[in-house]
């Protein structure tokens, strides 16, 4: 156990096991001080900022082929990690966030009074030490260990409220999270294993020349949908259920970790199990295309049409996802890198919109967006911040977002798909529908009632401001993420 296997040294291989083990020292660190609250929460702050700065440093050994393997288990069946740039951009989306994520939990649950708090950030570190063993697996099997670990983690937080709205969305998020896995995902990997003999990520593609094109079509399509965390319809319930849970929850399903882990494991799938030049030569994503532009279109209705502000958030998430899964079924390397771009800006984005949200609800007590109405003047950083993530998820500049639109776009235009060129444009625009009319009521409207608060208190209103201007900083920073994935996609 524990045997390197390649290049460049054992000691800088094992940084990908601690990777994966930090959270865990985390969660340990919780439970062994939950008698002191303020210890406790410094010590997963810590860990999160340790996390973040020991990915950051992998970054020079990107393209090493850095690996560790825990178990041999079959032929092309281990549990190992390894280093490489699709997945390392994952994992430095988890980590970075984690501990920006945790400063507002703390806010948050304690404005709350919130009863289990260590159970809380004890459950939210093993959820971000399944999205490092994600990031960072080798093989297919290692990537399910860590997905299904993801889905029992995060359902105690989905639940953590505790009454019978609770129960009832963490049951439906459960059994549909796991009944894809289970009754479809396993089921590709397995049958991946069969026609490849293994299930190692394989540049170029594990499935290049093993299957005619009837049955990758039916194979991608398992893997698509047994990946219930991209949401796609009709398997995405779960993600709008899931909002019964606190909002640092929300931040975490939605911007951290869990539909990140789908989103990054449709890309992986597409890029080094299929291979892209395979999915385009054999059409097999043509399918899922469709299924990918109906649920970008119609998760954007939905969202329009609801009233709750973290439901229209949910139904934007389902959306917004879609993007990524419709860049991977063009089979198309700009229109990848687009995707890829997007996991990165969709999370920054997003995670701003939830925490936005978090700062109102805690602050002003409002749920929903027709309360929203003069928020602004009392709350201008609130929702100041809540404006610049929505222009970089609709995707306009100065933001983030208008980089991996325009690489979607272009990407559309290259697979030759004037309809799907339509409904990206569409989506964007019904982005603007849904999300705009939230700052415009904050800071245009008379407000409905006499305002007796402020702002948000520090450690809710700091860790929003510094998410936006993560937003305005991947504007003028999506160069140096796409630098390493070069390679790995086949740009110039």
């Amino acid at each position: 156990m524990g045997e390197v296997l390649t290049w460049p040294s054992a000691e800088q291989a094992v940084a990908l096991p601690i990777a994966a083990a930090l959270p865990l020292l985390a969660c340990c660190a919780v439970l062994l001080l939950r008698s002191r609250p303020n210890a406790r929460d410094a010590a997963s702050v810590a860990c999160g900022v340790a996390l973040a700065v020991v990915v950051l440093a992998l970054w020079p050994m990107a393209n090493s082929g850095l690996r560790f393997t825990l178990w041999a288990w079959l032929p092309g069946v281990s549990l190992e990690l390894a280093l490489e740039p699709l997945g390392l951009l994952f994992a430095t989306v988890a980590a970075v966030l984690w501990p920006v994520t945790t400063v507002f939990a703390v806010g948050y649950l304690r404005a709350e009074k919130d009863h289990a708090q260590t159970r809380f950030f004890a459950f939210f570190a093993l959820a971000i030490a399944a999205a490092m063993w994600i990031a960072l697996s080798a093989n297919l099997v290692t990537l399910l260990i860590g997905y299904e670990v993801l889905t029992l983690a995060t359902w105690p937080l989905v639940a953590h409220h505790g009454d019978a709205d609770a129960r009832r969305g963490a049951r439906t998020y459960i059994i549909v999270l796991l009944a894809t896995s289970i009754g479809l995902l396993l089921p590709a990997i397995v049958w991946t294993w069969v026609l490849a003999g293994s299930t190692e990520f394989t540049p170029g593609g594990l499935l290049a020349g093993t299957a005619g094109p009837g049955v990758l079509t039916a194979l991608f399509a398992l893997y698509l949908f047994g990946i219930g965390k991209a949401a796609l319809m009709p398997v995405h319930r779960w993600l709008p259920a899931a909002m019964v849970a606190p909002t640092p929850v929300s931040a975490l399903l939605h911007a951290v970790a869990v539909v990140k882990a789908g989103m990054f494991a449709v890309l992986k799938i597409a890029v080094y199990i299929f291979g892209l030049d395979t999915l385009r030569e054999s059409g097999a994503a043509a399918p899922m295309m469709w299924v990918a532009a109906f649920t970008l279109l119609a998760a954007a209705v939905v969202a329009i049409r609801s009233d709750n502000l973290k439901r229209r958030l949910a139904y934007s998430t389902v959306s917004q996802l879609a993007y990524i899964v419709l860049a991977a079924t063009l089979a198309d390397r700009v229109a990848a890198a687009g995707g890829a771009l997007h996991m990165v800006t969709h999370a920054a984005g997003k995670i701003t919109l939830f925490l936005c949200a978090g700062a109102i609800a805690v602050t002003a007590g409002k749920t929903r967006v027709s309360e929203l109405d003069g928020l602004g003047r009392a709350m201008p950083w609130t929702f100041a911040a809540f404006l610049v993530a929505a222009i970089s998820i609709i995707g306009l500049p100065p933001l983030g977002g208008t980089w991996s639109k325009w690489l979607l776009l272009l990407g559309t235009a290259d697979a030759d798909q004037a309809i799907m060129l339509m409904v990206l444009v569409v989506g964007s625009l019904l982005a603007v529908a849904y999300l705009m009319p939230i700052p415009v009521r904050g800071f245009l409207r008379p407000p409905l009632e006499r305002q007796t608060h402020g702002e948000a208190s520090l450690t809710l209103a700091g860790p929003l401001t510094l998410t936006a201007l993560g937003c305005v900083g991947l504007f003028v920073g999506a160069e140096v993420v796409l630098a390493p994935l070069a390679a790995t996609l086949g740009l110039p």
